[in-house]
């Protein structure tokens, strides 16, 4: 069952408290990337090339958790050099693109990095996100998902995949971790 975001309007609710819950455990933030840190829309090029659109409060979002001690990944079905891009700038290293088997790969992820599943959040949108969403310690939708993956979202953002909603998941791990003050108290340095 999907608390919905935003975070302010859950303020005493049960389900929120869950949610905040697990998100003091993370040590490792897993995102989608179409439909998550994009709006899902793929734009192809003349000569086939795809662009995708990426919001920059997302990014700086994505910042913020890595320098509070969150590990960063991103798992997507599709391959993109603007992916690699994009990871690039925003300093992710962990970045699996073309993978048909998610779970898999999670699985092999959290191998890898001495994690448990409670340790790790997950964020997508579509149904071949699902095993992954099921077995993460913090599953995270953005409100476009389809409602059968909604449902198996601890919790469903305000705000739409690439238009902030991996921003607002950020600031709530951060907020569970008591680490979103700190992180916006270095900007006013």
């Amino acid at each position: 069952m999907a608390t919905e975001g935003p975070l302010k309007s859950a303020t005493g609710d049960s389900q929120m408290q869950d949610v905040l819950n697990k998100a003091r455990h993370i040590r490792l933030a897993i995102f989608d990337v179409d439909g998550v840190l994009t709006d899902g829309r793929l734009y192809y090029g003349p000569a086939g090339e795809v662009f995708k659109v990426f919001h920059s409060h997302d990014g700086h979002g994505l910042k913020m958790l890595r320098q509070a001690g969150i590990d960063l990944a991103l798992l997507s079905g599709r391959d993109s050099p603007c992916v690699d891009r994009r990871a690039a700038e925003l300093g992710i290293q962990l970045v699996y693109q073309g993978i048909e088997d998610k779970l898999a790969c999670y699985e092999q992820l959290l191998a890898e990095l001495g994690l448990e599943e409670n340790a790790a959040a997950f964020m997508g949108d579509e149904v071949v996100d699902l095993p992954v969403m099921r077995r993460c310690g913090l599953a995270l939708s953005v409100p476009e998902a389809p409602p059968w993956v909604k449902r198996h979202a601890h919790y469903v953002t305000h705000r739409s995949g690439g238009a902030g909603a991996v921003r607002e998941a950020c600031e709530l791990m951060l907020r569970a971790q008591g680490a979103l003050q700190p992180q916006l108290d270095r900007c006013l340095r």
